[in-house]
This record gives structure tokens, C-alpha cells and sequence, in this order.
């Protein structure tokens, strides 16, 4: 059963709202952060990278670091760039991306889910990127980035969100990457009701993106039981912000892979070894993008090849089934040296909405070989999280990304 819970939110003015939403904060490095607040002073990622209000020599991770998150967010509630909700709601978070939109409920998922499993996971987190958003989240005592959660179709949910979507949105602005946001709220007891009890029915949530974020406020949550032992089971503590999508409407693109060099091995060694694994198309000079399971593009000095995995060759297996997968346990590790794609620095991976002439200009710049994947489809990830099992690292993109500060749950 699933605990999604309506909540009071502090989110933007009106007039705010364009200019406050921001991409997620691990987008950018320090310096793109930084011109990104002077260049929009309004961002929300003043408060989400707090180190860009202080000279590059002080240590982002400093307490006074995130101590001036909470400064400036308190001062942009006072000041009314922020308002704060009277009521616990719940909200809709439509996003529109090239003429297709998907449509989240923005709720609060409760925290023992996650710590039971009702919550799955199909990504392994690394404790020293959850410890950032751990000091931050305790700091500003609130959460600002929600977690993206999908949920399979429920026929009563969409008629929900259909009718809410009738009255007029709170927030309607397109940024600068051409996305458009439009926001709803959902103030109705009887819809609130009705909405709580259909996710009640549900055995089962996925984190489709947001691992670390979840984990990071997971943590805190579990830090203040431990600090108040008495506290009550519905303080806004017990529970992470959160955004949920049917699956039906959501979008993976792939994740590319790009490698330093070929470990030693010459051209037509290289492709005698991946001709073992696939059968290997006529060079090309046109980017492939793999149309199929199975399908791998490749770009090697200039030239692109089409890969088909060979018959026999993918395990029957959730996870080493992926393509993702067979690449890195026939081809990546065995050839190319690459034993653990997390932390060898010899391989990179390139987001799917970069597209494939990025994977042309890395290999021109700082690396040799990339490979072009099939994405990972929304059932594969169900089957390994449903299964308790992990992906590998870099097995998903999903876009749009959502937005953070429009929505922020105090603890």
C-alpha cells in the first residue's frame, strides 16, 4: 500500500514562478552554477548551489555553505518571492517536451515505504554524493528537489488528473529550453480523498530518477526520528517530496557510452574481437541510432558501424539481459579493459538529449571509440526493480527533467 500524502507547500509567487525554476543542481559544475545565478539572480539555484554566493577559495561544502541556503530562502519568504499554502494539497506537474506532455501528481511519499520496499529502487547510490544533499536538506530544514516516481496506470488517477486540469493552471511558462511547465492545484477534500485512496491500492512505486536525492532525504528523515522519538508518524519529516507519473506517459532516452582508447588493441583487432559479439554493418559515414533492442551504433576514427548482437549471445536475465549490459560484459570489459564502469575514468557516458553528434565531437576531442545504445524501456526497468535488482550505473535518461523550487516541503 502506498502512502502519498498531500502537503503544505511554500512554492513561488506568480510572477516568480519562470524565473525561480531551475534544473536540477547536479547539471552543473561550480562555474556554469555560478554564472547561471548571476545571469538569472532569481534561480533557484542560488539556494540550491549556495556556494555561488561566495568567492570560488571557500569550500562548498562548508556549513556556512548551506547555512546560507536557509538565509536566502527564509529571506525570499519574507519578502513574498515566495508564498506559503494554507492548506495540505496536492498538485499537478504537466511538462511538455517537442508536442508530448506527461502529467505528475507533486506529493509527499512516505519515508517507511521507501524503508520497506513498497518504494523500489533499480539504481545503487554512492554514500559521498548522498552526504551533500544530506547537509543541505537538514540545513534549509526542508526539501526543494523532488523525486521523480512512477507508478503503473490506473484508469481512476488519469480521470482524476483530467478533471483537475479543467480548472486554470497556477503557473503556465515555457524556459529557455523550450519546455513548457504549467502547474495545477488540487484544493478539493473529495478529490484529495480520492486520490490518496487509489494510491492506497497501489502494491508498488518506482524511483524512475532522483536516487541519491531520495536516499539523501530518506537519511535525514531517519537522523530526526532518532532526534524525536515521540514525533508523530505524519510529521512532514516522515515523508519526501515527490512527483509520480503513470508509466504510460513517460519517455527513456538512451545513455551513450564513449571510451579513452582501445586498451592496446589496433582498428581491425578491435573489430575482429566485436565481430565475436555482433555482426558488424558496412562502414557508414551517417550516425547510426540504434531503431531496436539488440541494435548498437559505433564510431571509430571517423567511421560509424551498425552492430547486431548475435543470436545466443544475451543472458535470459533481467539485468544482464540489458543492453547496457552486454556491451559492458562481452565488450567493455573483456576488450576494452573498462572492469568498473563507475569509477574507471576511461569511459564516459553521454545523455541521450545530447544527441549523436556529441558523441562525434568527444571522440575528435578526448576520447576514441562511443558507442550508440537502444534506450532502456520503462517495462525493463520494472522487471529488475520488481525483480530487487539493480542496473547498471548510467542505464536510463529521462527527459524532460523536473524543475526544482517550485515546489518545497518544510520539514
Amino acid at each position: 500500500m502506498a502512502d502519498i500524502r498531500p502537503f503544505l507547500c511554500v512554492r513561488p509567487s506568480g510572477a516568480n514562478a519562470a524565473e525561480i525554476a531551475a534544473l536540477p543542481y547536479d547539471v552543473y559544475n561550480r562555474e556554469e552554477a555560478k554564472q547561471e545565478v548571476k545571469t538569472h539572480p532569481l534561480s533557484f539555484l542560488a539556494i540550491d548551489r549556495p556556494e555561488t554566493g561566495f568567492p570560488d577559495s571557500v569550500d562548498m561544502y562548508a556549513p556556512e555553505v548551506y547555512m546560507h541556503a536557509k538565509e536566502l530562502f527564509e529571506d525570499w519568504v519574507r519578502k513574498g518571492i515566495y508564498i506559503e499554502d494554507p492548506e495540505e494539497v496536492y498538485y499537478l506537474y504537466e511538462l511538455t517536451m517537442n508536442g508530448r506532455s506527461q502529467t505528475g501528481i507533486v506529493a509527499c511519499s512516505s519515508v517507511d515505504d521507501y524503508v520497506n520496499g513498497v518504494i523500489k529502487k533499480h539504481e545503487n547510490t554512492r554514500e559521498e554524493k548522498e552526504l551533500d544533499r544530506i547537509c543541505h536538506i537538514d540545513a534549509m530544514d526542508a526539501q526543494s528537489g523532488p523525486i521523480f516516481l512512477a507508478y503503473r496506470p490506473v484508469k481512476r488517477l488519469k480521470e482524476l488528473v483530467a478533471l483537475a486540469k479543467e480548472d486554470d493552471p497556477l503557473y503556465n511558462f515555457i524556459s529557455e529550453d523550450g519546455i513548457r511547465h504549467r502547474v495545477w492545484r488540487i484544493g478539493s477534500k473529495d478529490r484529495i480523498k480520492a486520490i490518496r485512496e487509489e494510491f492506497e491500492k497501489l502494491p508498488e512505486m518506482y524511483i524512475a530518477d532522483g536516487h541519491h536525492r531520495a536516499a539523501s532525504a530518506v537519511k535525514v528523515a531517519l537522523k530526526r526520528r532518532k532526534e524525536h522519538p515521540d514525533a508523530s508518524a505524519n510529521a512532514p519529516f516522515q515523508s519526501f517530496l515527490s512527483v509520480l507519473f503513470s508509466t504510460d506517459e513517460l519517455r527513456i532516452l538512451p545513455y551513450h557510452r564513449v571510451v579513452h582508447d582501445l586498451n592496446g588493441y589496433s582498428e581491425s583487432e578491435f573489430l575482429m574481437e566485436a565481430s565475436k559479439v555482433f555482426e558488424i554493418g558496412n562502414p557508414q559515414k551517417e550516425p547510426v541510432q540504434p531503431k531496436e533492442r539488440g541494435e548498437i551504433g559505433m564510431y571509430l576514427h571517423g567511421t560509424w558501424y551498425d552492430l547486431k548482437l548475435k543470436d545466443g549471445i544475451r543472458p535470459d536475465d533481467p539485468v544482464k539481459g540489458l543492453d547496457v549490459s552486454v556491451l559492458q560484459e562481452k565488450l567493455l570489459s573483456p576488450v576494452l579493459g573498462i572492469g568498473d564502469p563507475r569509477t574507471d575514468r576511461r569511459i564516459d557516458f553521454v545523455g541521450g538529449i545530447r544527441g549523436l553528434k556529441e558523441l562525434e565531437r568527444r571522440c575528435q576531442t578526448d576520447m576514441t571509440i562511443a558507442f550508440s545504445m537502444y534506450p532502456t524501456s520503462m517495462e525493463e526497468l520494472l522487471s529488475v526493480a520488481d525483480a530487487g535488482r539493480l542496473m547498471p550505473p548510467k542505464s536510463t535518461w529521462f527527459e524532460p527533467k523536473l524543475r526544482s523550487g517550485i515546489f518545497i516541503h518544510r520539514l
